[in-house]
Order: C-alpha cells, then sequence, then structure tokens
C-alpha cells in the first residue's frame, strides 16, 4: 500500500510549531475592509492556533 499523501492546499496554510501546536491565519482580512476597525485589522493580522478541538481532524489530513 503506498504511503499517504498530505492535503497539500492544507500544508500552504498552516504550520506545526516545535512545541506540535498548529498556528493558522486568520479568516476576514482579505476584502471589505474599509468597514472594519483599524484594531480589527490589526488583531486579524496576527497568526492564531488552531483550536484543541480540531486537532484530531487536521492531524489526520498532514499525516506524512
Amino acid at each position: 500500500m503506498p504511503k499517504m499523501k498530505s492535503k497539500r492546499g492544507l500544508m500552504k496554510r498552516i504550520k506545526v510549531t516545535g512545541s506540535g501546536k498548529v498556528v493558522r491565519g486568520h479568516a476576514y482580512r482579505s476584502h471589505l475592509a474599509p468597514h472594519k476597525t483599524t484594531k480589527q485589522k490589526r488583531h486579524l493580522m496576527k497568526a492564531g492556533l488552531v483550536h484543541k478541538t480540531d486537532y484530531k481532524r487536521i492531524k489526520f489530513l498532514i499525516i506524512k
């Protein structure tokens, strides 16, 4: 049986830290920005962590 492949679309969007946490970017930043506050846009620029309830699903998709 061949090796399982990672989902490449997901691999381009996340990064796994040294401690095993999964870092992701925020949504809702790319367009319709004028009506958002500066504070909103600034906070959306920062990376976020994937919630612990999603870890099992993410780990399955990034199996190598």
